[in-house]
């Protein structure tokens, strides 16, 4: 630590105790002269080699001098992480939080810093130093486009902006130099060394992958160690913990079996206070954890999902069972690492997993500060199977990261409109300019193959989209040059696709009257409504005849439909156990879905508005309420009036005291199961103020 600036060092010694000296990949990065120059810089280590210490010196570099600046990471989960690790730092004078208006350093999502560069040029313009964490997702289908047209963005209006990306090692480094107009530094150290294998049923005599799981827990379990084992599925989540708990339930001690117990009893207590009895994805879950073993997927409530994090960085469990979107998102290294599936399903079909996924998984093995060696285990069906994943995984090549921007359509959409909106382009011909700057105009220009066809290519992608864009009034031809309509600005200020925002306004034109129930089922054909999706291939019929007894009518029934089904479900103040039951879906993502169906509602008023229909304002309100707090017609004005009162509490007060609770006392009131003292002051003040 002696190379560092007095005040950087006092502040990283009193935030990050467990640092007595910098590893070797840090030092290598720290003596490159990083924090003497003002150089945009790409720093690739490996995971777990202390990245976010060496963006956070740069960021302080730049505090500590007057400035400010943002923290940029791909998920809401690590800005949440980060905002909670940084938090040390305000007992140094720093202001921490996620929006540059209001702190020092600002942790961000991708999205919310895309959204500064079109709108906030002012507030952009008084950041020094952005710091890109996970910057190898500028490769990735849907969120590498809003990153590289935000950076190329904020280069245009901050053109001092020192950049750091923070990265795993990329195939093609030169091209990223060359772009970002960065210094590559690069290094191999891990704290913990990675042993990766490629094993196979064949070696255990055995045919069934999950046998070979077992083996490997529980060796984990002899060497005192815990295990990630990634599988493509959700189904296959659960079928592979439960395996695993069966078979390892006679290994467990005493003593870990009351932690699991603990566990398993925090599992349950998850719906239960949500009103809700367990589903049987709950009671399947909390029946592994009785073992040790869990399953981790999109499926749970998101508290769940949080005991099963928390307590396995705790020891308290010794296997999660998990989707690959695991590897991002969530800080959960182990000793082993399991990649029981090398495939994905897509809408192809079965997918092998790129070489650098498989990196990215094999990356978690290997806890710093516990754990001298970290496993990775693949495993194959046959030797001969193993032997072509030994060349392909082991020994091959991560492939080259290539920009996603022209692929996504919605992304172009989108950056136009940005671009238009916020005035920084005005003719087709400036909009071109800048997608030149763009990482994907910067690979087809350096390509020797595609440089002959990249600007033909551009002016071909562009002059298509603004088509579409102009045919669906988005944006105007004007004499001084294109402009967004009042429809594109709503568009612009949102986070929303251009396809969702379109198909409302399409719905908003053609409909008179507003049938809630059709209005749902248009919602779950959006592609930014998180879907609701069925547990396995059991029978849809269920779901079919709900959507007949609604009026709805599906030739396919798929996840939109239980979608719908659940939603409409839900507004009848059915819980997480009755929908799960009644129609085999993962129910416990209604909340997310409804909460986010009531935010699409709003944004639905205001295409509404923009069109010229107010009419329907009050109604779309009245159902972005009920899909908010899950309630039928008669409680809205109750759930609206008195804070945290909930659908469940506001029923019960309604069955037992009808809809006027102006005769009732405070002690009457509080009768009524959970609600306490305060609970019952709100509801009285709410009562004598409003005519229910």
């Amino acid at each position: 630590m002696e190379n560092l600036p007095k005040e950087i060092k006092e502040i990283i010694k009193d935030c990050y105790p467990y640092i007595k000296e910098f590893n070797p990949a840090q030092k290598h990065v720290i003596e490159s002269g990083y924090l003497e120059t003002k150089d945009n810089y790409v720093i690739a280590i490996p995971t777990a080699s202390g990245k976010t210490v060496l963006g956070v010196m740069a960021a302080l570099k730049s505090i500590l001098n007057g400035g400010k600046a943002v923290y940029a990471a791909p998920l809401i989960s690590i800005q949440n992480e980060k905002v909670k690790e940084f938090k040390k730092f305000e007992n140094h004078g720093i202001k921490i939080g996620k929006h540059p208006n209001s702190s020092d350093l600002s942790v961000m999502v991708f999205e919310s810093f895309d959204a500064l560069t079109r709108f906030s040029w002012d507030v952009l313009r008084d950041v020094d130093t952005l710091i890109l964490d996970e910057f190898h997702m500028i490769g990735e289908y849907s969120r590498g486009p809003t990153l590289e047209c935000a950076i190329t963005r904020a280069k245009i209006i901050n053109p001092n902006l020192r950049i750091i990306a923070l990265s795993a090692t990329l195939q093609n480094m030169e091209e990223i130099e060359g772009w970002l107009d960065a210094k590559i530094v690069e290094h191999d150290y891990r704290p913990v060394p990675l042993n990766k294998e490629v094993l196979n049923t064949e070696m255990f005599n055995t045919s069934n992958k999950n046998e070979v799981v077992v083996k490997i827990v529980e060796k984990a379990i002899e060497d005192n160690s815990q295990t990630l084992s990634f599988v493509s599925t959700r189904l296959f989540t659960e079928s592979l913990a439960n395996f695993v708990s069966g078979k390892i339930k006679r290994k467990v001690t005493s003593e870990q079996k009351k932690r699991f117990k603990k566990v398993a009893e925090a599992i349950l207590d998850v719906p239960k206070k949500k009103g809700s009895r367990p589903t049987s994805t709950c009671l399947k879950l909390a029946e592994s954890a009785e073992n040790g073993a869990v399953f981790h997927h999109a499926g749970l409530f998101n508290e769940q999902k949080e005991i099963i994090e928390e307590e396995f960085r705790e020891g308290n469990l010794l296997m999660i069972a998990a989707t690959p979107s695991l590897m991002y998102g969530v800080n959960l290294p182990s000793r082993s690492v399991i990649i029981r599936d090398y495939t994905r399903w897509t809408s192809q079909g079965p997918q092998a997993i790129p070489v650098f996924d498989y990196e990215q998984m094999s990356g978690r093995a290997g806890r710093p500060q516990y754990d001298d060696v970290g496993f990775s285990y693949l495993i194959a069906k046959s030797l001969d199977e193993a032997y072509d994943l030994q060349e392909r995984y082991v020994h091959g090549e991560v492939e080259t990261t290539n920009s996603k921007l022209i692929e996504n359509k919605d992304a172009i959409y989108k950056q136009i409109i940005a671009q238009i909106a916020s005035n920084l382009s005005k003719t087709p011909e400036e909009i071109q300019d800048f997608f030149k700057m763009t990482f994907y105009g910067y690979q087809m220009s350096n390509n020797p193959s595609m440089a002959l066809f990249a600007d033909d290519s551009l002016k071909f992608e562009i002059e298509s989209a603004l088509e579409f864009l102009l045919k669906n009034g988005i944006i105007q031809a004007t004499p001084s040059g294109l402009s967004a309509t009042p429809f594109g600005n709503l568009i612009a200020k949102s986070n929303y696709s251009v396809e969702t925002a379109v198909k409302l306004k399409e719905y908003a034109l053609q409909v008179e009257s507003i049938d809630l129930n059709q209005l749902i089922y248009h919602l779950a054909s959006t592609p930014d409504l998180p879907l609701i999706s069925f547990k396995s291939r059991k029978s849809k019929e269920p779901v079919r005849e709900m959507m007949a007894k609604k009026g709805l009518f599906a030739v396919n029934i798929g996840n939109p439909e239980a979608t719908t089904v659940a939603l409409i479900e839900w507004i009848d103040e059915r819980n997480e156990y009755e929908i799960e039951n009644a129609y085999n879906v993962y129910s416990a993502s209604s909340r997310r879905s409804a909460y986010e169906a009531s935010l699409l509602v709003k944004f639905l008023k205001n295409i509404f508005e923009t069109i010229g229909k107010y009419n329907h304002s009050k109604d779309l309100d009245y159902i972005s309420a009920r899909l908010y707090y899950g309630v039928k017609e008669d409680l809205i004005t109750l759930v609206l009036g008195v804070k945290r009162l909930g659908r469940k509490r506001a029923r019960a007060l309604v069955d037992t005291f009808g809809e006027d609770l102006r005769p009732y006392s405070l002690k009457q009131l509080q009768n009524v199961e959970g609600i306490g003292p305060k609970l019952a002051e709100k509801i009285k003040i709410f009562s004598e103020t409003y005519d229910i």
